[in-house]
């Protein structure tokens, strides 16, 4: 069973990472192809591409610009431990145990613009570059031609290996850059919805923060068999048949919200 996951716009370098083993990113190569045509925008061009502030723009120039290879514990950080926002602060990385860790290496993959599929303990240097980013590269308008199908290919060769499950806990932006119709693999795709004015509704706070939870649950436990995460109830969460349909299995959330 693999877990799929997306990647967060907030990044912490600055806190040691309580994990000491680290591997290195699979499409590293890729990476640093897109690196050097990043490298060449100008911080405005990067504040119009991102459509991100001026601050931000001369921000993630300058990451472009320092980023190197090869990385090592002392300029890159292991990504499960980097990225930080809603659906991190659900996984809560820094309380896993090294077990935890093993589990979530073989389990676990991230999403990422910048380096296509990441394995929890590979190492990265900061960034910012979202899968839906309109970057016209050298191998297309954007970074959804750049990846093509390598990705989903990355990820078959993984669930031939495993149980051909895919638990998909991504986003929408990020999860376009799989082939469905090339996956080899049954997928779930988990839903969180919470209720508001007597309506189940999923807010999207709570729900990424859920899939966090959810990706925590799965790891904690060790859970291998797909069913297993029916039992999901961490902060009052719990599967609900009623709602579900198909492979979309639907998890509610009684707590009146406000």
């Amino acid at each position: 069973m693999i877990i799929v996951i997306s990647p967060a716009k907030t990044l912490d370098f600055e806190t040691p990472p309580v994990a000491k083993s680290h591997s290195t990113p699979r499409f590293l190569d890729d990476s640093c192809e897109l690196v050097e045509q990043l490298k060449l925008l100008a911080p405005h061009d990067i504040s119009n591409l991102m459509s991100i502030s001026t601050k931000l723009g001369e921000l993630n120039a300058g990451r472009f610009q320092t980023w190197q290879i090869p990385f090592t514990p002392d300029n890159a950080k292991q990504a499960l431990l980097a990225f930080k926002g809603d659906v991190y602060t659900g996984l809560d990385a820094e309380t896993f145990s090294e077990s935890d860790f093993e589990f979530a290496q073989s389990h676990l993959r991230i999403l990422s613009g910048l380096y296509g599929v990441l394995k929890p303990l590979d190492l990265i240097q900061p960034y910012r570059l979202e899968m839906g980013t309109k970057f016209n590269n050298e191998r297309g308008p954007n970074l959804y031609h750049f990846w093509g199908g390598s990705l989903t290919e990355s990820l078959n060769l993984e669930l031939e290996a495993d149980d051909n499950v895919l638990i998909n806990l991504a986003s929408n932006e990020y999860f376009k850059s799989i082939k469905v119709k090339s996956l080899g693999a049954r997928m779930i795709t988990p839903v969180f919805k919470d209720m508001k004015n007597g309506q189940y509704k999923m807010i999207s706070f709570y729900a990424k923060k859920a899939r966090g939870l959810m990706s925590a649950y799965i790891i904690k436990n060790k859970i291998t068999d797909v069913e297993g995460i029916k039992d999901f109830d961490s902060e009052g969460y719990s599967f609900n048949p009623e709602m579900t349909k198909g492979d979309d299995w639907v998890f509610t959330r009684n707590i009146e919200l406000v």
